[in-house]
């Protein structure tokens, strides 16, 4: 499974924003043609933004597009987007799965226009009212999906709250748990990210979401990068106690085997080895 811990905005009519973003750290790239473009900008930052996927491609960055949800804009999003380096389209203000049908039909003709495989270019959708969230099952489902994500501003906004825990927590969770039973990414956090100063705080809420099953979130500052990576990653300790447990179920004599003064079985194990396999550790 693709994981992306840290997704970082970098809107496309910004140049001197998305020149240098493949230096710092995140996993992957949104090149944003959505809410950072103003309606009246929404041509010029389409224009760049072809040029924006062939630099940072060609400096290794894994990209993606946030699109227009919009069907006077949508076709020419995609239009200009999809070509060699692009990974996926992010899909804001998802409501139903047919949505994306159209859009993959979209995307098939896109790709052989531009010598693409078939599915070179994934999907992941935003899930950003409650109306979504009731259908997030058969969103789920649609093709070329790579990732769901809570996209919390917006969310909290139909609800007409602040985006915080207590508002946000079990849309977080409903999210992650469609997506894990999926083997995809379940993206976001129960806040809104617009915080780039306190990042203990940042810091905290990314753990929570880490704890609820989530994968990685979305972020708009450059500093909060590491905070994500921190969070959504391993330390040096959870690789060290996996590795410990598959030394001790490996020397097991029967079917259990106690270590640190707990018993180890099968799904303790295998967590542990889904965690070294994440963390890139064979």
């Amino acid at each position: 499974m693709t994981n992306w811990r840290s997704m970082l905005f970098v809107p496309a009519a910004a140049p001197q924003r998305w020149q240098k973003a493949h230096t710092r750290g995140a996993d992957a790239l949104i090149v944003d043609l959505e809410d950072s473009t103003q309606p009246e900008a929404k041509a010029a930052a389409r224009a760049q933004a072809g040029d924006a996927i062939r630099h940072l491609a060609g400096n290794g960055a894994t990209v993606t597009v946030r699109v227009n949800n919009d069907a006077a804009l949508l076709a020419d999003d995609l239009e200009a987007v999809v070509m060699a380096g692009l990974s996926a389209i992010v899909m804001p203000k998802v409501e139903q799965a047919s949505e994306l049908e159209s859009l993959s039909a979209m995307l098939d003709a896109l790709e052989y226009e531009a010598g693409l495989e078939r599915n070179a270019v994934r999907v992941v959708a935003v899930i950003e009212s409650p109306r979504a969230l009731e259908r997030v099952t058969s969103i789920a489902d649609a093709p070329r999906l790579c990732g769901l994500c809570l996209g919390s501003e917006d969310f909290s906004l139909s609800l007409g709250r602040k985006p915080a825990p207590l508002s946000l927590d079990l849309a977080a969770m409903q999210i992650a748990y469609a997506a894990s039973a999926r083997g995809i990414m379940g993206i976001g956090m129960a806040t809104g990210i617009a915080n780039f100063t306190d990042l203990d705080a940042f810091g905290a809420e990314a753990r929570r979401a880490h704890a609820m099953g989530l994968t990685g979130a979305m972020c708009i500052h450059p500093n909060q990068v590491a905070t994500l990576n921190a969070a959504f990653g391993f330390s040096e300790e959870e690789i060290a106690e996996a590795r410990a447990v598959l030394v001790a179920w490996d020397s097991r004599i029967d079917g259990v085997v106690s270590h640190n003064g707990k018993m180890i079985d099968q799904p303790v194990v295998e967590r542990a080895r889904r965690l070294l396999s994440a963390a890139g550790i064979a």
